[in-house]
């Protein structure tokens, strides 16, 4: 356990931070603006959906589930799911979209804390999803479709797949394309294949770019956290695209390299090194990462930040690259791709224990329930913890409980070393 009497240690500042602090707040300005002043059509769209497309037919985007994290992060969440249950959406589905809906019904935002002059959320003229997540999305975007009278259309997704194989890439690519004319109508441009050619390459070139960034946490000690992860993925979440995505990581890869080269840490004295399976708890970042911090524990490697690794891209073959990309998230994929994926960023990233989140609301990023845990720890010997919790409900987390369940965790890996 922690001892009381020791000099509590500090976290490294990553000097980028306040670079991608300007980014994120000069996005969330143009989407407000684009709305409020009809400069550009918006387009929702979801975080992992055919942002290439809508950015290639000059649509301003909006991510309703990075509004959701935010909703989680600021802890103004919990409060508000309940208007969503109160309209009958359960407390038992994902607590983005409660906590979204119940945020609109009561007319706030955190942009308008964070962002002055910020009064909402941007009104779209177009709701665009992907199930390849799950199916919360579309219904998500179907009771907004139905609240503001504005066409929600998207991409049913397979999932549970071991390979990706031509079959569904074509599925998928067919889907994508049929979304071209009704986009075409709404946003008064035709697509351009030139530009959406360009957009897809600038995304490659941003998924190489936060691929590398969260490499660095190879090293031993890690420049990067999970948890400073889960905020620099801003960019490659919203941005991604754009010029702007792509510049920015290359700002933050070199200053993580450079800290590789100095061996400067991003936790002082690093013992213990961690993979974090499923979503973060959004109202506990600061929380657990001063927890672990103290324990002289980094969280190297986690299965969510790497969701916006898409190496699939291809401006040569844009729509059946894009649909390769997507088929190939990590949430997509069967049990026994994740199990081999897992093995493998347990050697890369030389981790000593796995925590798996439980998300009570997100049971399609949750891998503890099928048996996958013990398979992967008879299979390595790498121990493991489950932790119950949420990405934005907080009624269904026990703070004490984590943090002596992670104590004893980080304890027992210390022992085994």
């Amino acid at each position: 356990m922690i001892e009381q009497s020791k000099p509590k240690l500090l976290r490294k500042t990553i000097k980028a931070g306040e670079l991608m602090n300007q980014v994120m707040s000069d996005y969330f300005y143009g989407v407000n603006e684009a709305a409020t002043t009809g400069k550009q059509k918006v387009a929702w769209c979801t975080s992992v959906g055919p942002a290439e497309l809508l950015r290639a037919l000059g649509f301003a985007v909006h991510f309703p589930e990075n509004h959701g994290a935010l909703l989680g992060a600021t802890r103004m969440a919990t409060d508000l799911i309940p208007g969503a249950n109160a309209i009958g959406y359960s407390p038992d589905i994902c607590s983005y979209l409660t906590a979204d809906i119940g945020a609109y019904l009561k007319g706030v935002t955190p942009l308008a804390k964070a962002y002055p002059g910020i009064q909402s959320v941007p009104k779209p003229d177009v709701l665009v999803y992907s199930t390849n997540q799950c199916r919360d999305v579309q219904d998500w975007f179907g009771w907004y479709s139905r609240e503001l009278g504005i066409p929600s259309i998207g991409i049913k997704s397979p999932r549970n797949l071991n390979e990706v194989g031509a079959a569904p890439i074509e599925d998928v690519s067919q889907q994508i394309q049929a979304l071209v004319p009704p986009l075409e109508a709404i946003s008064g441009n035709k697509l351009d294949l030139d530009r959406l050619r360009e957009t897809v390459a600038l995304s490659k070139e941003c998924t190489e770019l936060w691929k590398q960034v969260l490499e660095t946490a190879k090293a031993i000690p890690a420049p990067l956290t999970f948890f400073d992860g889960t905020i620099h993925m801003g960019p490659a979440v919203v941005l991604r695209g754009t010029q702007v995505a792509v510049d920015y990581y290359k700002v933050l890869l070199a200053e993580l390299q450079q800290n590789v080269r100095d061996g400067a840490g991003a936790v002082e004295g690093e013992k213990v090194r961690l993979y974090w399976d499923g979503m973060p708890v959004w109202g506990r970042l600061r929380q657990h990462s001063e927890h672990f911090l103290q324990l002289r524990t980094n969280v190297v490697a986690s299965t969510y930040c790497s969701s916006w690794i898409f190496p699939a891209f291809d401006e040569k073959d844009p729509f059946r690259s894009m649909a390769q990309a997507y088929l190939e998230l990590f949430i997509v994929r069967s049990d026994e791709y994740k199990e081999q994926y897992m093995k493998r960023m347990i050697e890369e990233f030389r981790i000593d224990g796995i925590i798996y989140h439980d998300a009570k609301t997100c049971p399609n990023n949750s891998n503890s329930r099928y048996g996958l845990p013990k398979r992967l720890e008879t299979a390595t010997g790498v121990p493991s913890l489950v932790l119950s919790g949420d990405l934005n409900d907080l009624r269904c987390i026990s703070d004490e409980q984590t943090k002596t369940n992670i104590e004893a965790f980080i304890e027992q890996i210390e022992e085994g070393k």
